[in-house]
C-alpha cells in the first residue's frame, strides 16, 4: 500500500522529499512549513538586494498551487507544528489540525545565531534567512546611510557588497581574525578581504559586536572598544540547526548541534534508529567524506541530495546518503571564491599533518584577452598523500574546477595520481593547457616529495 506522509519543513530539503517521494509512489502527501512561501533559495536574497535579481517573487521557482495541481503534494504555508506523537504517528499543528502519517520527514532547516548581546531587538536589526528578511531589509533601506554587517562568511560578505553597490557605508565585524573563517584558509581570505576592501568596506576582525546601540532605533554598534555609527545591523552570524521536534520527540543530538542520523537518514533515540522517520537538510548532523568523523554541511546542494534520499526512504524505497565534502562556491562582488574538503585550520584541528601548494594563473590561455587572474590551494595529508581538500579565488569559471577537485576528494585519490591521471579540457578561451589546478598538483607532489 502507498505510504502516506507528512513532511515538516518547506526548504530545498523539505521539497525535495515530498517531490521525490511523489516520484517513487508515495500515498497523500502533506507539507506544513511556517513560511509563507516554499521552492526558493535563501542564497539567492544578496542579489536581490543588491539588484543582480528583479525582485523577490523571481526567486520563488513554485507556488504551493503548482505542488496541489501538478504533483498532487498538499503545501499548508504560515503553519506551526506544536508537535509529533510519534507512538499514535500523528503531526499536531498549533491550530489544532492532526495529520497521521506512515513516513515522516523533518526537514525543518536552521535559524539564524543571533549573539544574545544587548540591542539585538532594536528596530534595524535584521537576519537574513527567509524572503520577509530580505524585504524587511529593503524596506529599511531608505533610511540608512551607514550599516555593520556582523559576520564575514561568504553570507556577510555577499550582503555587504549588496549594501555597497547601494551606495551604503559598510563596515563588517567578525569574531575571528579573518574572514570566509575555518573553511577558507587565511592566505586565501586574504585575497577575498583586499577585494572587498577595493569596493569600499571596512573590516573590523578578530572581535565580536558587543553591544548595539540605539533606544527605539538601532544608532550604532560596538565593536573592539570601538563605536561604529550605524543604522541597520545584518546578523549574518550563522545558521543553528532547528531543533524544537526533534528534541520534543527525544531524538539523539550529535556533538557539533544537529540530529545525529545513519547513512539512511533516520534518527537515534536511546542508540535505536528510529523507525519511519527521516531528516535531511541543516538540521542533520552527516559524516564527512573526508576524515573519519561527523560533519555539518549546511549547504543547499546538500539539502537536496539529502531530501531525495528521505523521499526515496519515506516511500518505501533504498537509498543512502554517503560522507560530503561540503564544496561551496560564493559570488562576492565579481569575485568567485570556492572550496571543498578540509582547510588547513580544520585539518589541523582534527590532528591531521598537512602538506599544501598555492599557484596563481588564469582562467585562460596567457594570450587569450581577458583572461582573469585565479589562485588555487590544493591540501594534502602529508601520511598518505590523499589530497583533503581545494580552495579556488577567480575571477570566473571556478565552479567546475571545484568540482573536479571535489570528485578527485571523494574517489581518494592521492595527489600523485591526480597529477597522472586526472586530465583537464582545454581551449584557450576557458583555461591554460595546463590548467591552474594542475599547477597546483604538480607543486603539491613535489611538496610531498621534500
Amino acid at each position: 500500500m502507498a505510504r502516506k506522509i507528512v513532511v515538516i519543513g518547506g526548504g530545498a530539503a523539505g521539497m525535495t522529499a515530498a517531490s521525490t517521494a511523489r516520484e517513487n509512489g508515495a500515498g497523500d502527501i502533506t507539507l506544513i512549513t511556517e513560511d509563507e512561501h516554499v521552492a526558493y533559495s535563501p542564497c539567492a536574497i544578496p542579489f536581490v538586494v543588491e539588484g543582480k535579481i528583479k525582485d523577490f517573487p523571481s526567486i520563488v521557482m513554485h507556488t504551493p498551487e503548482f505542488y496541489r495541481r501538478e504533483r498532487g503534494i498538499e503545501v499548508l504555508v504560515k503553519t506551526s507544528v506544536d508537535r509529533v506523537d510519534a507512538d499514535a504517528k500523528k503531526v499536531i499543528t498549533k491550530d489544532g489540525r492532526s495529520f497521521d502519517y506512515d513516513s515522516l520527514i523533518i526537514a525543518t532547516g536552521g535559524t539564524v545565531f543571533v549573539p544574545p548581546i544587548e540591542g539585538r531587538e532594536l528596530k534595524g536589526v535584521f537576519p537574513v534567512r527567509w524572503i520577509s528578511d530580505g524585504q524587511a531589509i529593503m524596506d529599511w533601506l531608505p533610511s540608512t546611510k551607514q550599516v555593520v554587517v556582523a559576520g564575514a562568511g561568504v553570507i556577510g560578505l555577499e550582503m555587504a557588497v549588496a549594501l555597497r553597490e547601494k551606495g551604503k557605508d559598510v563596515t563588517v565585524v567578525e569574531m575571528f581574525d579573518q574572514v570566509v573563517p575555518r573553511i577558507m584558509d587565511k592566505d586565501m581570505a586574504h585575497l577575498v578581504q583586499a577585494h572587498c576592501e577595493s569596493h569600499g568596506i571596512r573590516f573590523v576582525l578578530g572581535s565580536p559586536c558587543s553591544r548595539i546601540e540605539g533606544e527605539d532605533r538601532v544608532t550604532g554598534v560596538t565593536a573592539a572598544k570601538a563605536h561604529i555609527p550605524c543604522q541597520m545591523v545584518i546578523m549574518a552570524t550563522g545558521v543553528r540547526a532547528n531543533l524544537r521536534i526533534p528534541e520534543q520527540m527525544g531524538l539523539e543530538i550529535g556533538p557539533l548541534g544537529a540530529v545525529r542520523v545513519s547513512p539512511s537518514l533516520q534518527p537515534y533515540r536511546k542508540g535505536r534508529l528510529v523507525p519511519d522517520v527521516y531528516l535531511a537538510g541543516d538540521v542533520v548532523m552527516c559524516q564527512s567524506a573526508v576524515l573519519a568523523g561527523p560533519t555539518m554541511s549546511q549547504l543547499g546542494s546538500t539539502a537536496v541530495r539529502q531530501g531525495r534520499v528521505a523521499g526515496i526512504r519515506a516511500a518505501g524505497g533504498n537509498a543512502t546518503f554517503p560522507g560530503t565534502a561540503s564544496p561551496y562556491v560564493s559570488v562576492v562582488g565579481g569575485l568567485h571564491v570556492a572550496g571543498t574538503g578540509m582547510s588547513r585550520s580544520l585539518a589541523e584541528y582534527y590532528g591531521v599533518r598537512v602538506a599544501e601548494a598555492v599557484v596563481k594563473g588564469s582562467s585562460r590561455a596567457r594570450y587569450y584577452p581577458d583572461g582573469k587572474d585565479m589562485t588555487v590551494k590544493l591540501i594534502a595529508d602529508q601520511e598518505s598523500g590523499r589530497l583533503i581538500g581545494g580552495q579556488i579565488v577567480g575571477g570566473e569559471d571556478v565552479t567546475g574546477r571545484v568540482n573536479w577537485i571535489t570528485a578527485a576528494i571523494l574517489d581518494g585519490v592521492s595527489v600523485n595520481s591526480f597529477v597522472e591521471r586526472m586530465e583537464n579540457a582545454y581551449c584557450p578561451p576557458t583555461s591554460m593547457v595546463s590548467d591552474t589546478v594542475n599547477a597546483a598538483a604538480e607543486k603539491l607532489a613535489r611538496v610531498l616529495r621534500g
